[in-house]
């Protein structure tokens, strides 16, 4: 996160992502109280404008195949082709599972609502497993392809426990 404070600014606070840097603009003379209330609220304010963004991979299981298709291409060398990935209701204990032997993903709705780069995350996960079945280093290596990986694991983590669901981001996606 960055802070940029200008003179020229007097009222308006402003935020943007570079990258993945999250960009806060406040006036020069705010104090560091109320830029510590700005920054957090304009974090929330843009996380929940990327979490409503609509993704046409949300919108159909054929548009989460298509997006599978691309990632492998993208991370994992065009290697790991499913033969079908659907949305499924809410799972329990996980977000996400593959079945390597008929080369399916289930993904669950949960992840409907959360923003791209954490379903990318999950989607790259479940890929690995066409791979590789079980969660070894060989696995881990492949998942950490993903320039995300951490981040999202840390935003599931913290979805998990703000929602009661007990899923842990390292293993809940199998």
């Amino acid at each position: 996160m960055e802070v940029r404070r200008s003179a020229r600014r007097h009222r308006t606070v402003t935020a943007y992502r570079d990258g993945d840097t999250l960009v806060v603009l406040i006036p020069a003379k705010m104090s560091r109280a109320e830029e510590e209330h700005w920054v957090g609220e304009m974090q929330r304010k843009l996380q929940r404008t990327e979490t409503k963004r609509a993704s046409p991979v949300r919108a159909s299981d054929e548009a989460l195949l298509l997006r599978c298709l691309e990632l492998s291409r993208r991370y994992l060398d065009g290697t790991a082709k499913p033969a079908s990935v659907r949305w499924v209701p809410p799972m329990r204990t996980r977000w996400a599972s593959c079945t390597p032997a008929d080369r399916t993903i289930r993904v669950s709705e949960h992840l409907r609502s959360v923003p791209s780069w954490v379903l990318d995350y999950v989607l790259v996960h479940e890929l690995a497993h066409l791979r590789v079945a079980q969660h070894n280093a060989r696995f881990w290596a492949l998942v950490q392809r993903y320039p995300k990986t951490e981040r999202a694991i840390g935003y599931l983590e913290g979805l998990s426990a703000a929602e009661g669901l007990g899923i842990s981001a390292l293993d809940g996606a199998d």
